[in-house]
């Protein structure tokens, strides 16, 4: 089921005025939360502490959330609400209608109780709209906000930017949509020179005020089709991270559609277009020459001089093309607020490049285990898969409404075999019957009909022996998933880290010597 277009209503007279955390109008404000995880726990802390009256809603009464809510009204919550009913229907707070809905990103537009504040008129914003809104406090230096989103690379690149920052002497930290919740952050009793802000489409699409210092779209892949109704309206959604942008908008030269989504944006006056690329940079890109990071958008002579930032080695022994792409993204973000090239460099050589993306495993016997659980869609998988020219390819998940012809199509003159993942795998089925029909695949621990076992880690483990029976020296055993991991495991971390364990106890089994490195190669 498709979700249907639903435009945020505007700030009615109870929450225009809210636009500092020092403005009286947050006392006695009701507030109804939707979601208990992170996002909207953090909602709820800070509206309590604000002295708003907040009523949270989540459907699982589960142990973890009974203790959450037992959190929440020692700082005063006046209550939690735990069942299934209580998301079909708005509920009233201290006996009244709410004034505002604060929406966790999972929480679908089409979702009943979101229907039911729509439909009373009520503005819906997300955590991040809130967070914004909050931003200002008396005593405290107020952050810049660099935002990105996109279907891929947001992680990496966000994380790149907050090393850049760093590196540049500012007090910056890596938010939203990653690690510490915007709220978290703009709470921070010293604050921030600047927020690196990795922004979702769920969240993005309940956004409507934030106004970025610098912003971007990395790219664009079809992607949570299911949740936005529409390719159309998912691109919509991340396209507003551009809206109200005072000093740059960077967009991906390699990708048509995020350029179209600048040149429809409501930017401040003298907000420029920038463009970042992996091939030599044109007039006001960043790119790449002969291995080098260059800026030919923030100079002064930009028609005829470039300023040499950082070298492709900077992001480790061996960088992927994304990954190169997404050091420009930040690169490209950073200068335009301000950031000294010696300070990409370092920034660049100093980041976290994390676990779960295109991480190598294990090498032994001339087979490469390299593990890519974040790659959550065909488009993350494609990056993977072209990295590698023979591939025993571990697949599937929860597809989340996409298809899979166009990666199929790519990439079938470098599959070997195919191992599939997830519950149902008919659809990744189906393209690999059309466009690689020569290509061995297997399904462990699945029925007749191709439904697998919902005991992840079980077929985990039958995945990688069977991937062991059928590689070859040269091989690379990649797990890619494209898809998400919610039908088998709890995250994409721990759908990783499954796959890691089962390798490491296949080379015990055989009592193979391991050579394995934090990056694999291109």
């Amino acid at each position: 089921m498709s979700a249907p277009v639903m435009r945020p209503h505007a700030d009615t007279d109870r929450t225009r005025g809210l636009r500092t955390w020092d403005d009286a109008g947050w006392a006695g404000l009701r507030v109804v939360v939707t979601g208990l995880g992170v996002s909207g726990f953090s909602a709820a802390d800070t509206l309590a502490e604000l002295g708003a009256r907040v009523v949270v809603v989540d459907g699982r009464d589960s142990p973890e959330n009974r203790a959450k809510a037992d959190t929440l009204r020692i700082v005063g919550v006046a209550d939690v609400l735990l069942s299934e009913d209580a998301t079909h229907s708005l509920p009233e707070v201290d006996g009244e209608r709410p004034d505002l809905v604060v929406t966790s990103p999972g929480w679908r537009p089409d979702q009943p109780l979101l229907m039911a504040a729509h439909e009373a008129g009520l503005p819906i914003w997300s955590d991040v709209e809130l967070a914004w809104r909050l931003r200002e406090r008396a005593g405290r230096r107020t952050a810049d906000w660099v935002c990105l989103t996109g279907t891929n690379g947001k992680t990496t690149t966000v994380t790149m930017v907050e090393a850049i920052l760093r590196a540049d002497g500012r007090r910056a930290l890596a938010c939203g949509n990653v690690g510490t919740p915007v709220l978290d952050a703009v709470r921070d009793p010293e604050g921030f020179d600047t927020l690196a802000v990795e922004l979702s489409s769920f969240q993005l699409h309940w956004t409507h005020s934030i106004v970025p210092a610098s912003s971007a779209v990395l790219n664009l892949a079809e992607d949570h089709v299911d949740w936005h109704g529409s390719m159309e309206e998912y691109a919509a959604a991340k396209g507003k991270v551009y809206e109200r942008t005072t000093v740059a908008c960077v967009f991906n030269e390699a990708d048509a559609l995020t350029r179209t989504l600048v040149e429809r944006a409501d930017v401040a006056e003298g907000c420029r277009a920038v463009g970042f690329t992996t091939d030599t940079p044109g007039l006001s890109d960043v790119g790449v020459v002969d291995g080098i990071i260059v800026d030919r958008a923030f100079l002064e002579n930009r028609r005829h001089e470039a300023i040499a930032l950082a070298e492709r080695s900077d992001l480790g022994a061996v960088a992927p093309r994304h990954t190169v792409a997404n050091a420009c993204a930040a690169a490209a973000l950073t200068r335009a607020v301000g950031v000294s090239p010696e300070a990409v460099a370092e920034g660049l050589r100093s980041y976290d490049r994390g676990e779960h993306r295109i991480q190598l495993v294990a090498t032994s016997r001339d087979v490469m285990w390299v593990n890519d659980s974040k790659a959550t869609n065909p488009h993350a998988a494609d990056a993977s898969l072209a990295a590698f020219s023979s591939v025993v390819w571990i697949a599937g998940g929860l597809p989340k409404g996409v298809t899979y012809d166009e990666l199929v199509s790519a990439h079938a003159g470098r599959l070997r075999e195919v191992i599939l993942l997830g519950t149902d795998t008919s659809e990744l089925r189906r393209a690999l019957a059309a466009h690689a029909p020569e290509v061995p695949v297997h399904a462990p621990l699945a029925d007749a009909d191709g439904h697998g076992s919902p005991d992840g880690r079980a077929v985990m483990a039958e995945a990688v022996r069977l991937a062991d029976a059928h590689a070859c020296p040269g091989d690379t055993v990649l797990m890619a998933p494209a898809a998400a991991s919610m039908d088998q495991f709890r995250s994409y971390a721990e759908r990783g880290d499954a796959f890691i364990a089962a390798v490491a106890e296949l080379m015990r089994e055989h009592g193979w010597d391991v050579d394995s490195e934090a990056d694999a190669p291109a």
